[in-house]
């Protein structure tokens, strides 16, 4: 699948009984060069998304003619894999876990950034496009996504499972702002804890594996937004 284009957009479906949240949604994805469709209640979701090809579906978690976590699991039974993006305002870590057990790919909570909704669509169209792959490259760095092993030119990486993860996950998405948020998430798995310095330890431990190993400065922190991982000079 193409990164979205003028001359190839993605498709999304936004399944949204709120107005003005769809409409925020909508007027934020269609900047980033996206097509979307919108419905407001589960059923009619059901209906377009069996019926088209979408490449990411983001779904409110509470509508009003059903649950959208059934919607999610109507999907699935019908054999319809295409990612969906959880939004809801239930945003404790029991409601998060249940929503990307029942088939959901990501979980965003309420009240969201725009940005921040249009970067996961983005990253779960990534994400898609590249499940096929067994290898990632970028500027040197090599990753084996069958072994995991890890490379920068003929210089082998000792990485920990968590430093690979984080590796694999910010060169999946090289040139875009990673929040703190979006990094916990996708190489922790669970509820982000604000409080935390784990990912500055990780990243500063990678940082000195990928230094040792001759590998020019990659990733690049952003003030108060997160991190950019790519060659830039």
């Amino acid at each position: 699948m193409n990164h979205p284009t003028k001359s190839h957009p993605g498709k999304i479906l936004v399944i949204e009984d709120d107005t003005g949240t769809s409409d925020e949604i909508q007027a934020e994805l269609a900047s980033h060069g996206f097509h979307v469709d919108r419905v407001p209640t589960g059923g009619d979701g059901l209906a377009l998304a069996m019926r088209r090809p979408y490449d990411v579906i983001t779904l409110d978690r509470m509508l009003p003619d059903m649950d959208g976590l059934s919607v999610i699991a109507t999907l699935r039974r019908n054999g319809v894999q295409t990612p969906v993006l959880v939004i809801s305002a239930l945003s404790d870590v029991d409601e998060r876990v249940r929503g990307l057990r029942e088939g959901g790919d990501d979980y965003l909570t309420k009240p969201f950034a725009s940005d921040e909704m249009a970067a996961r669509v983005e990253v779960l169209l990534r994400r898609q496009a590249q499940s096929a792959q067994t290898q990632l490259h970028l500027a040197g760095l090599s990753l084996d996504l069958v072994t995991h092993g890890a490379r920068y030119g003929d210089e082998e990486l000792d990485l920990k499972p968590t430093e690979y993860q984080l590796l694999e996950f910010m060169m999946r998405n090289s040139g875009q702002v990673l929040t703190r948020t979006m990094i916990f998430e996708a190489v922790w798995g669970y509820h982000f804890d604000p409080g935390t310095n784990v990912i500055e330890v990780h990243i500063a431990g990678l940082r000195k594996k990928l230094d040792r190993s001759g590998c020019p400065e990659m990733i690049h922190t952003m003030r108060g937004s997160g991190y950019v991982f790519g060659d830039f000079e």
